[in-house]
C-alpha cells in the first residue's frame, strides 16, 4: 500500500534551513517506511498571498485549495518552521489557521524547527507540539531542532533518524484518515424542502 507524506516547510529564505531539515526528515521516515511513500512537498514562501487572501475571506483561493487537500488526504505530515522570538514563524501559524477543522486529527506529525542557537530548541515542546495537539494529530514524541552548529556534527542524523522511525512506525499502525468535505455532496435543495 503507498502511503503519502505531506511534508510543510515554512522557510523564507532560498535556500532554507528549513526547507533542508524538512528533506533530511522526509527521506528518513521514507527508509523507514515499509511500504512506497509518495512525499508531498508544500513550501508556504511560494504561497504566503494565498495564506492572507484564505484569511481576509475565509475561504481558500482556488490555487490554494490543492495545497490544503494535500495535506487533508496525507497518512502523515512533517512540519518544520523557523523559530522567531520562542516561537514557530507567522507564515506557518497562518498556515495552520487556514486549514480545514479536523484535517489533522488523529493524524501523525512529527514537528521539526530550525534556528541560530541551541537555547530555542523549547519552540518545540512549548510551542508546536500544544498546537498539534490541540489540533487533536498525534504528535511524534521525538521533534528534531537544528541549531547552526548541529549541520556539522552527527547527532542531527541520529535524532532526524530516531524521529523517522517513530512516524514510519505510526504510518504502519494507522488506518487512512479520511477528512470527508461537508460541500462535496451537498443534500438535494428539494429534499430540504420537503422536511424529511
Amino acid at each position: 500500500m503507498t502511503r503519502t507524506l505531506a511534508v510543510v516547510s515554512a522557510g523564507l529564505s532560498q535556500p532554507s534551513s528549513s526547507r533542508l531539515l524538512a528533506d533530511r526528515l522526509a527521506a528518513a521516515t521514507v527508509r523507514a517506511v515499509p511500504d512506497e511513500v509518495d512525499v508531498r512537498t508544500i513550501e508556504l514562501r511560494g504561497h504566503a498571498h494565498s495564506l492572507v487572501d484564505a484569511m481576509l475571506s475565509g475561504f481558500p483561493p482556488q490555487d490554494f485549495k490543492p495545497v490544503l487537500d494535500t495535506v487533508a488526504d496525507a497518512d502523515g505530515l512533517i512540519v518544520v518552521t523557523p523559530t522567531y522570538a520562542a516561537s514557530f514563524s507567522g507564515l506557518f501559524k497562518s498556515f495552520v489557521d487556514v486549514l480545514g477543522e479536523g484535517v489533522v486529527a488523529g493524524k501523525p506529525v512529527l514537528i521539526g524547527a530550525t534556528g541560530g542557537m541551541e537555547r530555542h530548541s523549547l519552540v518545540l515542546d512549548y510551542a508546536m507540539r500544544p498546537l498539534f495537539t490541540y489540533l487533536k494529530a498525534i504528535v511524534v514524541p521525538t521533534g528534531v531542532y537544528a541549531a547552526s552548529e548541529d549541520w556539522a556534527g552527527n547527532t542531527l542524523s541520529a535524532r532526524i533518524d530516531r524521529a523517522a522511525g517513530e512516524l514510519a512506525h505510526e504510518l504502519a499502525v494507522r488506518e487512512r484518515t479520511v477528512v470527508t468535505d461537508p460541500f462535496a455532496s451537498p443534500m438535494p435543495f428539494e429534499h430540504l424542502l420537503s422536511g424529511s
